[in-house]
């Protein structure tokens, strides 16, 4: 039982108590009647906050993973109208969730709880039936007799405790205690929504059992955690839930499928793990999937940033090695192990290594930024610049690879180009003063008619305070930013 005890923050909020509060906080949502054009606009409300509110995962194959796979059930479904979106919370605790509108929530907690893909794949399957059968709306349309704010108060009396990192993230206001009303899914729900992911899952390829297996696994977590699964709160009935899909698999689907489809689970897991903020239980995790298989590539991967993290540098290099022996074009090994060598400045083997992630994959933005870098500190400042020049394209929100192609531009002594790239360095820096000294001294090297020039002076115009305001950046900005 050592899996579920790396698990153990609980997650305060239910993703009916969330919907619940962002309908008392959206005007014009009627509760008496929910209609398909309320859920969409509930269910962007809500995704929107999470996004603005940095709770969702950013990491590009963390999201095409669990993309692929809502995708792969979807299909298999006859779903209601609406333009499903999967994510992933950034939360241990085990919960998944749908809004209306069609959009699924996993928390990284159950992805790493689960064994196989085949009972994520049953997880959004469940979650889908929900949403297609609209569900939420049904129990939003029963609760007539209370007014929303009365729904909001009784649904975070009764559920919300001292608050967790996605109910700070999502709340902005306080709410009074109320008596407990139980608002949950009904058996009805769970066993349509059931039924709906089982035969999504079968007819999908995957293996029909996954989803009592996964049931089974919360209810031993259950037993022998000191804390209820977030999952549990709005997913009651878990043995009636487990006699029913037994009963239909034994009478309906007998055919067995697969445990695996898509496959890289493990690595979406490690990923994931690798993203939680207590290293020490990062690096407890990794030992364990190891003791399991010594040769766990994926386990050797997440070993070794972990090691690196911590400091334990010459561990982290003979794990990197380890699972770069089996898995030698493994773009993620292979950009992890060169950025670790730029860092101890072993250059030629960083270059080595990165050259190998990028001819894999010329899209990930790290190893693009540290191939540029590596090459900018042997001096070949052409082939930095045209890696920098990709980047750019790609992040132009990042402020510091803007500083990187300044350098880079002015090594190969085109000052416009430079100063123009220092002058939105500065400018997302919020140091104003640089920023209009280095566009002004860019305008002198390009054409007046040109478009660049134009670029130039409307960037200077819009750093440029009105006459009634005080001087921006004034007392702030000290002209020793500026590079010479």
């Amino acid at each position: 039982m050592k899996r579920f005890s790396d698990v153990r923050r609980k997650l305060n909020c239910t993703p009916l108590i969330i919907i619940i509060l962002f309908l008392f906080n959206s005007a014009g949502l009627a509760y008496a009647s929910f209609t398909i054009e309320d859920e969409k606009k509930l269910g962007k409300e809500f995704y929107e906050k999470l996004e603005k509110s940095h709770v969702l995962i950013e990491d590009q194959k963390v999201n095409t993973y669990i993309n692929k796979l809502g995708q792969k059930i979807l299909a298999q479904t006859q779903n209601a109208p609406f333009d499903f979106k999967f994510s992933v919370i950034k939360s241990s605790a085990i919960n998944a969730f749908a809004t209306p509108g069609g959009y699924v929530y996993v928390n990284s907690g159950l992805i790493n709880l689960v064994d196989k893909e085949s009972e994520l794949a049953g997880i959004l399957g469940h979650e889908i039936g929900h949403v297609n059968a609209r569900h939420v709306a049904d129990i939003i349309e029963k609760s007539q007799k209370l007014n929303i704010a009365t729904l909001a108060a009784v649904l975070a009396g009764a559920f919300l405790g001292g608050g967790g990192d996605v109910t700070a993230a999502v709340m902005g206001f306080s709410l009074a205690t109320a008596t407990s009303l139980n608002l949950k899914y009904s058996r009805e729900h769970e066993e349509d929504a059931d039924r709906r992911g089982l035969t999504a899952l079968i007819n999908a390829g995957y293996d029909g059992t996954a989803m009592i297996d996964f049931l089974k696994k919360m209810r031993r977590y259950e037993f022998y955690s000191n804390s209820i699964p977030s999952y549990f709160l709005t997913h009651p009935g878990t043995d009636e839930r487990i006699r029913y899909l037994d009963a239909v698999l034994q009478t309906t689907h007998v055919k067995k499928g697969a445990d695996s489809i898509i496959g890289n689970l493990k690595r979406i897991q490690s990923i994931l793990m690798l993203g939680e903020k207590n290293l020490e239980a990062s690096l407890n995790y990794f030992q364990n999937e190891l003791k399991k298989d010594t040769n766990d590539a994926d386990a050797l991967y997440g070993l070794a940033v972990t090691q690196d993290r911590l400091g334990q540098t010459s561990e982290s290099l003979a794990n990197f090695r380890r699972a770069l022996n089996t898995l030698p074009d493994d773009e993620d090994i292979l950009r992890d192990l060169g950025i670790l060598y730029f860092k101890l400045g072993q250059t030629s083997y960083a270059i080595q290594y990165l050259r190998k992630a990028f001819s894999i994959n010329q899209e990930n933005s790290e190893t693009l930024l540290y191939l540029g870098r590596s090459y900018e500190s042997v001096g070949d400042y052409e082939s930095a610049l045209e890696l920098y020049k990709k980047f750019d394209i790609k992040n132009n929100d990042d402020a510091d690879i803007y500083y990187n192609l300044a350098m880079a531009y002015g090594k190969t002594n085109n000052q416009g180009a430079s100063h123009y790239n220092f002058g939105i360095y500065f400018k997302k820096k919020k140091k104003i003063e640089s920023a209009t000294f280095h566009f002004k001294e860019a305008l002198k090297y390009f054409p007046e008619q040109s478009e660049r020039f134009h670029e130039i002076e409307n960037e200077i115009k819009s750093l440029t305070p009105d006459k009634n305001k005080k001087r921006v950046g004034s007392a702030n900005h000290d002209r020793g930013d500026i590079p010479h």
